[in-house]
């Protein structure tokens, strides 16, 4: 059974680069019929914290991405390690040192000075520390004793054939002296006991994988397919960072995206299906695969976030709409008690929005109080605006009907007994009864705004 994992390091908000890696690794374990598991690895115990912890299970709820299995944290596993360790040093697979950190700096130092690349030289290992005493009060690490010669070699499913020498590597640390594991060993020990069939991850890991396999050989396990997936860059080309706009997925929630839209957006950053744009994730399960992952980096572009999300807006059901936007309009001030039905709101204004905040801003036409600027009245309500205005609040007044059709057609008379164009009775007539010169189509507008409101803005400004 295929199983795959997500294992994020909880020292920050869970980022764009990471929710796409996640995605990838759920989808691929539901199209497989597989298993997903979620892991933090919380062992840098100096920059991680809880609330990241929080921040990622709600990211991962939100965007919709269930785990089977979890989550586990590998501080909770400090003896698994140890065990693991001690057996690699009983085996003569791994040893002690007990070289300090100025010493390791200062041999590196050297071995700059010579042109070298600096790397641990082996000093403590069985062969070269012979007959010495380890040093009293030091507690030592344990070390990995990586083979000397030979390839580490494997077929990456995203990338291709690699192959990196084992010249190249030297002993890295697999447990600290304060028995919480490094990085490289503890992936290692998590994805053997978790069964992990598929390591599908950002290519930034690639260089620790030859490590991770060398650690797996010496444990007689099985070593997992790789998929290291290319790193996302923003609009510029550059690393994606803060300075493209919102790179956390809360953000993206709190600017007013809906969870599918963007994991539609995400499904395709770097991975395609002909030249379908918009599809649900049922459909993208579907068609994941790995083969057509692109072994280029992709490039975010925030104004096609947008679009997406507009597309997925617009089909979306409006009383869903209404429950998303309603906390953001009171947070804004606006009263929706007395106001026109919400869910009708969301019809009229969901055509034209892109998230939920332009759905809750637009919705303060109806909900907020409304003050034109002096400069917008002194643009627009000019003499023959008011008398077009008070001619228009008559002809309103006495319709039978409050709807649109009936409210347009009051429009139109006004607009051809005062021998004017639309736009100077439409523009300050929004400005008056809305507080802005631009309105969706004004007859609905005015028809979900109420008779009242429209007749008591229309004698303040224009009686």
């Amino acid at each position: 059974m295929v199983r795959t994992r997500f294992a994020p390091s909880p020292t920050g908000y869970l980022h764009i680069g990471g929710a796409r890696t996640a995605l990838f690794s759920w989808a691929f374990a539901r199209q497989q019929r597989g298993r997903f598991i979620l892991r933090i690895e919380d062992t840098d115990t100096e920059r991680h914290t809880e609330d990241a912890v929080a921040a990622i299970y709600e990211s991962m709820r939100w965007l919709g991405l269930d785990w089977d299995e979890g989550p586990f944290r590998q501080m909770q596993r400090l003896a698994r390690y140890r065990e693991v360790a001690d057996r690699l040093v009983r085996e003569g697979k791994a040893y002690l040192c007990y070289a300090s950190k100025d010493e390791l700096d200062a041999m590196r130092e050297s071995q700059r000075a010579r042109g070298e690349k600096p790397r641990y030289d082996g000093r403590w290992r069985p062969e070269n520390a012979a007959g010495r005493t380890p040093p009293a009060g030091v507690a030592p690490v344990v070390r990995f004793r990586n083979p000397d010669d030979g390839e580490v070699a494997w077929n990456d499913l995203v990338k291709g054939p690699i192959a990196i020498s084992n010249r190249e590597l030297d002993d890295l640390v697999l447990l600290r002296a304060d028995g919480v594991p490094t990085y490289n060993f503890g992936v290692v020990v998590d994805d053997l006991d978790m069964a992990i069939t598929h390591v599908i991850r950002g290519d930034d890991h690639v260089n620790n994988t030859p490590r991770q396999i060398n650690i797996y050989e010496a444990l007689g396990a099985p070593v997992p397919k790789f998929a290291h997936v290319p790193m996302i860059l923003g609009p510029d080309g550059e690393k994606l960072s803060k300075r493209h706009g919102a790179v956390s997925v809360t953000q993206y929630a709190e600017d007013g995206f809906l969870p599918e839209a963007l994991v539609n957006y995400l499904a395709r950053l770097g991975w395609s299906h002909g030249d379908d744009e918009v599809f649900p994730v049922e459909q993208f399960i579907e068609w994941f695969d790995l083969g057509h992952i692109s072994r280029s980096p992709a490039q975010f572009n925030p104004e096609k976030a947008l679009w997406l999300n507009q597309q997925y807006i617009r089909r979306a059901d409006s009383t869903r709409l209404a429950r998303l936007a309603a906390p953001r309009i009171e947070r804004d001030g606006g009263v929706l008690a007395g106001g026109p039905p919400l869910e009708s709101v969301m019809d009229l204004l969901k055509p034209r929005a892109r998230t939920v905040n332009e759905l809750a801003e637009g919705a303060m036409l109806f909900y907020g109080d409304v003050h034109p600027s002096d400069q917008l009245l002194a643009e627009h309500l000019t003499d023959e605006a008011r008398d077009a205005l008070a001619d228009l609040r008559e002809r309103l007044a006495a319709l039978a009907a409050w709807e649109p059709a009936a409210i347009a057609a009051a429009i139109g008379e006004t607009v051809k007994a005062k021998g004017l164009k639309m736009p100077k009775v439409a523009m300050p007539l929004r400005v008056v009864v809305f507080g802005q010169p631009q309105t969706p189509d004004i007859a609905p507008v005015l028809a979900l705004a109420g008779r009242a409101r429209v007749l008591a803005r229309l004698a303040r400004y224009a009686g």
